[in-house]
Parts: structure tokens; C-alpha cells; sequence
């Protein structure tokens, strides 16, 4: 029989017959890695773990422990849920189940008469582990149009005849596990026995394909698990996450809200919150400042000019907020959704040269996007938020010093800040899908230049990376940082991305050495990416216990009672001389409540002042989280409150 080469990812090339799958590779391995493969990457692909491999090729055995694997897990876990909803609930018609970053989710629509809430949730599981314990194969099937119309017309499935309308003859697949056929191009694991715990989470209502004229699905949100503790440990987590949300922690704090009078997806910023913003803010100016930044100002709206001239009314004109109208005929406006464009104005407002590059214009510039209402959430989604922008002008020679310099800014934030556990995701152009294809502006030598640039910048800074095609966006390739949480979950935080496209549509220009005129290359960057999306992450990492130098109040004091008060305000007055901010409780309360309701607002220190302090010119002192620290003098407590912050940096 005919050998095939196989390389592993070790480097290692092994020999087996043609038509070996990965399973057999993993069985020839160990036996104990063959019953954790969930699938493989086939040549950068995901594959079956059972599909026979026919040509020499590169393979990655993918396990739980693999993003990919995980994802493979979790979509055929949606296919096991559309099997157990089919069982429960006949005539029920199939949208789409993928799988997402915390599981999974299927959108069905129910035969007429039938309601599904959480009521129902304990049967559907029940339901899903019986089907599981069969060990039923999921099994591919290629199939042509014809018969696959054929099939769900029988079955009367319409949406799924309407995803067959955009598929190529040839390039349908099915698969099938127990009583089940769906329309799929995988992959999928071996069998359901792999799936030995589930959970399902919550529903809500999704419109068919986005699109609110269309028909309302029940969208059903679910997790999958391999082992049943792993569940347990999931929903712990689960519940530390609640304890976490910065929703919640907002409201507590006082950090924002919202109002139905201002508008969804629009916070407003209490003045503890604004605070917090304005030190974060205040923190990356004098690091911008240090890095040879200037700061700019511009206007909260553009002209519909703008925007066709940059490329985003072509490409995100639709889903924007609509044109302002002003009295004058023809004449257009928009809410400014981006930073950019007003920045390539400012760099054509006088000539430049190469003497004045690089150049960085930097802008703590309010933007807005219009969100579709189903799809905000707390800080984290809005319709109007602030990024920490900034766009380097540079001569293409620059590119590569300039990125790097970026990525050190970057990691001096989150170094400050605490998040010490993330990856840098090189996010590329997928010309291969014909589907983003087109999404993409400029030319190839272009996009190449500046996706070596990435590369090469990111391995010489030693950076853990990834690579994602199809996340560029649509003028370049970017590199966005993957941060990960105190909780273990991931957030897409700072981003750097390499432009070569809009500087030649704004026609931007520098006379180069030799005279001649030369078009700049342009960086965009945001360390934070926005402060709303930023603070949220923070606040749910920290669990609202910030940084003592970046917490809105960093002291408490507390007297005992009302014959304190002055002895309070005049203590006040100099850690207020001595830039410690914080607040005076006069309130006719018990000193223990108000110790309380100060742990729970999360102030770093509680100076509690009562006859003794007032006749030792002293404070006692209480830390949140650790209790009491003793008493000591005014001038001490300054002492010790100034080092810890002097700690704190020194470790930036």
C-alpha cells in the first residue's frame, strides 16, 4: 500500500499508509492521546479526527486543551442539542449552531403552540446526556445541491433551504450522528460519547440572519463539558463572574449609568467614575507625552466627505448612526465613528517632510456606532465611546522601529495595570473565502509589506502570537492583544495596525530626501483600545478593588462621632495638600457601619479618628481586605500611603 509523509508539530515526519486518519496517527502515539483527540488541523485546516488522510501533509492533533478543539467540541455539542430539541419538540426548524467562545448556541423556531424557557431546560439536558451515552458517530456525508434541497424540502426546514441558496454544487457537506442529519461543513468530533456533561444557560430572541424584517428565532445558549467537574468548576466560576460584573460593581461604585432619556448604549460617567477616567487618562498622556506625542483635538461629527473619501461610508455607511441634515441642500454630516480620518486633515494642514516624520497625533477622541440594541452590554458595547487613539505618520524605512516602540507603550499599560497573561493575535486578510474577499482595499504589495512588518516586529519583541486571517481590517493588518482576565476569560484590548491605503486615499505627502514626493505609511494605535471597554475589563479583573494609585477614592475618614469633625476636616485638608483623594463620612452613624459601607465601596484605606487620635494628632488605620493596620501619626500614614503608591510604579 502507498505511504503517505505525515509532519507533526514537533517537526517530526512519520510514515503510515495512505487513508490513515488522525486518530490512527494519535493511536500510534499513545493510546491514552487517540481518546483525547477531538479533531485535527490537516495542512492549517480543521478535519474530522476519522477522516482519511490521502496526500503528505502537516497534522496537529487537537484535544481540549486547543482553542480549536474546544470549538469543535462545542459545535458538535449543538448539533447534539438540535437532536435532543427535534426528539422533545417535533417540527421544530434549525437556523444556525455554532459553536462561540463560551459554548454554544442553536437558533430554532418552535411548531406553533410550543413555548421554551428555562422551565424546559432540565428535560433538554437530560435529554442530550441520554443521546450522548448512545456513542453515536458523527459522520460526514458529501452530498450534492440537489439531493440536499430534496432533503429539507421533505423535512420542510426553510431556513435551511435558504443557507443552500448561497453553497456551491460540490462543496456540500451533511453530517449525521444518531437520528440527526444537518446541513455542515464541520468538523466534528469522533462520537457523542465525548460529551459527558451539559449545561444550558439562558434564551433570547435573535432575528433571522441579523436582519430585524425577518422572522424572530428562539436563540438557545449552552456549555459542554468532558467531564462533569469541569462543568462544576464552570459555574463556580459562573458565579465569581456575577460577583464580578461591572454592571454591577458600576452601580455600586458610582462609577456610570445609563438613562432611557440620553439613549441606550450611551453611559454616563458619575463624578468616582470620571475620576478613574481621567487618572487612566492622565497616566498614558505622560507616557504618550515621554514617547513624542502631540495631542489633538477634533470635532464629534465629519462630513459625509470624509468618510467616502477614507472608504468607511462605502464599507459601514448602512449600519452607522444616518446623516446629520443641515439647512443648507446637499449638505451631510455624520457622527464621527472614527478617529482617523480627522487625523490624515490635520497631517495635510501644512507640507511635511521627512525631517518631520515620524509624526504622532494622539487624541483621547470620542466616537459613535450605532449597535444594534439586542447586542449592547454595560461599558463593554456602547453606542458612543472614547479610544485612547493615535496615528503615526512615518516613512515606510520607519514602519518596523515605530511598531515596536507602540508595542512597548502597550505593554508598559498592561504591565501597570495588572494584566500579565495575554497574546498578541497577528489578524491577517483571508483572500481565500470569496465572502471577505472583497472587504479588503489596496494593493497586494501593500498588505504584504505591511503584514511582514507585523510578523517580524512581533517575534523580534518575543511575543506569544497567533494567527487569525480574516480579523485585518479592511485598509490593513492589525496586531490586537488577547488579554486574559483575573477569571481566565479572554478580551480583545490594544490594537496596532499598519496602514498603507488611507494616506494614498487622503493623498498625504512628504518631501523625501531626494526631493521628491512620497506618501506616507500611517500606524494606528490604542493602547486601551476605549476607556469604557478598558475600565469594564479592569473592573471585572480587579473586582473593583483598583490600584491604589488609580482608585477614585483612596481614603475614607471616619470619626466616631460629631465632636470629631473638625479635628476630621483638618486632617482632610492635608492628604487633600498631599494629593490623596478621598472623602470626610460625617454621617450620624455608628463607626461600624460606616467601616462597612466603606469595605463595600472598595476604599483602599479607613482613617478612623476618635478622642485618642484628636489628642495624639493621629489616625488608626484600616486597610480594605486586610483590617487594621494600627495607629500612627498624620505625617506616617502620608509616608507609608506615598511609598506604596512609589512601589506600585516602580514594579510598571
Amino acid at each position: 500500500m502507498e505511504n503517505i509523509q505525515i509532519t507533526l508539530p514537533d517537526g517530526s515526519i512519520r510514515e503510515f499508509p495512505k487513508g490513515t486518519t488522525s486518530l490512527q496517527i494519535a493511536q500510534s502515539i499513545s493510546e491514552g492521546l487517540m481518546r483525547n483527540v477531538l479533531a485535527s488541523k490537516v495542512n492549517g485546516e480543521i478535519w474530522d479526527a476519522n477522516r482519511p488522510i490521502n496526500a503528505n501533509a502537516q497534522v496537529q492533533l487537537l484535544t481540549w486543551k486547543d482553542t480549536e478543539g474546544k470549538s469543535v467540541f462545542w459545535h458538535s455539542s449543538a448539533h447534539l442539542l438540535a437532536e435532543a430539541l427535534e426528539a422533545l419538540y417535533p417540527n421544530t426548524k434549525f437556523g444556525i449552531g455554532p459553536a462561540i467562545e463560551t459554548g454554544f448556541y442553536y437558533d430554532v423556531e418552535f411548531a406553533e403552540g410550543v413555548t421554551f424557557g428555562e422551565g424546559n431546560f432540565a428535560d433538554v439536558e437530560k435529554k442530550m446526556l441520554e443521546l450522548a451515552r448512545l456513542k453515536n458517530d458523527y459522520t460526514r456525508q458529501e452530498i450534492s445541491k440537489n439531493d440536499a434541497i430534496s432533503y429539507f424540502t421533505k423535512k420542510g426546514d426553510n431556513y435551511k433551504l435558504e443557507l443552500l441558496e448561497g453553497l456551491e454544487d460540490g462543496k456540500i457537506t451533511f453530517y449525521t450522528q444518531g437520528n440527526f442529519t444537518d446541513l455542515c461543513k464541520g468538523s466534528h468530533i469522533p462520537n457523542t460519547g465525548f460529551i459527558k456533561a451539559v449545561k444550558l444557560m439562558n434564551t433570547a430572541g435573535a432575528y433571522w440572519r441579523g436582519d430585524t424584517s425577518r422572522k424572530q428565532l428562539t436563540r438557545i445558549y449552552a456549555v459542554s463539558f468532558p467531564q462533569d467537574k469541569e462543568l462544576k468548576e464552570y459555574l463556580v466560576l459562573l458565579e465569581e463572574a456575577k460577583k464580578r460584573d461591572h454592571r454591577k460593581l458600576g452601580k455600586e461604585l458610582e462609577l456610570f449609568t445609563f438613562s432611557e432619556n440620553v439613549g441606550m448604549g450611551l453611559p454616563l460617567w458619575l463624578p468616582k467614575g470620571t475620576l478613574l477616567r481621567e487618572r487612566l487618562e492622565q497616566f498614558l498622556r505622560k507616557a504618550q507625552t515621554k514617547a513624542g506625542y502631540q495631542s489633538v483635538v477634533t470635532p464629534h461629527i465629519g462630513s459625509k466627505k470624509l468618510y467616502e473619501i477614507s472608504g468607511h461610508w462605502e464599507k459601514y455607511g448602512a449600519d452607522s448612526f444616518q446623516p446629520i441634515h443641515t439647512p443648507e441642500e446637499d449638505e451631510l454630516f455624520m457622527l464621527k465613528p472614527m478617529n482617523c480620518p480627522h487625523h490624515c486633515e490635520i497631517y495635510k494642514s501644512k507640507p511635511r517632510s521627512y525631517r518631520d516624520l515620524p509624526l504622532r497625533l494622539a487624541e483621547f477622541g470620542t466616537v459613535y456606532r450605532y449597535e444594534q440594541s439586542g447586542e449592547l452590554h454595560g461599558l463593554t458595547r456602547v453606542r458612543g465611546f472614547t479610544q485612547d487613539d493615535a496615528h503615526i505618520f512615518c516613512t515606510p524605512d520607519q514602519v518596523e522601529d515605530e511598531f515596536a516602540k507602540v508595542i512597548d507603550l502597550v505593554l508598559y499599560v498592561f504591565g501597570a495595570l495588572g494584566f500579565s497573561d495575554f497574546t498578541a493575535q497577528i489578524s491577517l486578510r483571508d483572500m481565500e473565502n470569496p465572502e471577505k474577499r472583497h472587504k479588503y482595499i489596496g494593493k497586494n504589495e501593500d498588505w504584504e509589506k505591511a503584514e511582514n512588518a507585523i510578523a517580524k516586529v512581533a517575534q523580534e519583541k518575543g511575543l506569544r502570537t497567533v494567527v487569525e486571517k480574516g480579523e485585518a481590517a479592511f485598509y490593513g493588518p492589525k496586531l490586537d492583544f488577547m488579554v486574559k482576565d483575573a477569571l481566565g476569560r479572554k478580551w480583545q484590548l490594544g490594537t496596532i495596525q499598519v496602514d498603507y491605503q488611507l494616506p494614498q486615499r487622503f493623498k498625504l505627502e512628504y518631501i523625501g530626501a531626494d526631493n521628491q514626493r512620497h506618501c506616507p505609511v500611517m500606524i494606528h494605535r490604542a493602547p486601551f483600545g476605549s476607556m469604557e471597554r478598558f475600565i469594564a475589563v479592569l473592573t471585572e479583573h480587579c473586582a473593583g478593588n483598583f490600584p491604589l494609585w488609580l482608585a477614585p477614592e483612596q481614603i475614607a475618614i471616619l470619626p466616631v462621632s460629631e465632636k470629631y469633625h473638625d479635628y476630621a476636616q483638618n486632617l482632610y485638608n492635608l492628604l487633600q495638600e498631599n494629593d490623596i483623594k478621598g472623602f470626610l463620612d460625617e454621617r450620624d452613624e455608628k463607626i461600624q457601619r460606616k467601616i462597612r459601607d466603606a469595605e463595600v465601596k472598595k476604599v483602599p484605606y479607613m482613617l478612623i479618628v476618635g478622642e485618642k487620635e484628636q489628642e495624639a494628632n493621629s489616625v488608626s488605620v484600616r486597610k480594605h481586605g486586610q483590617g487594621d493596620l494600627g495607629s500612627m501619626s498624620q505625617e506616617a500614614f502620608v509616608q507609608l500611603f506615598e511609598n506604596e503608591i512609589k512601589e506600585l510604579l516602580k514594579k510598571i
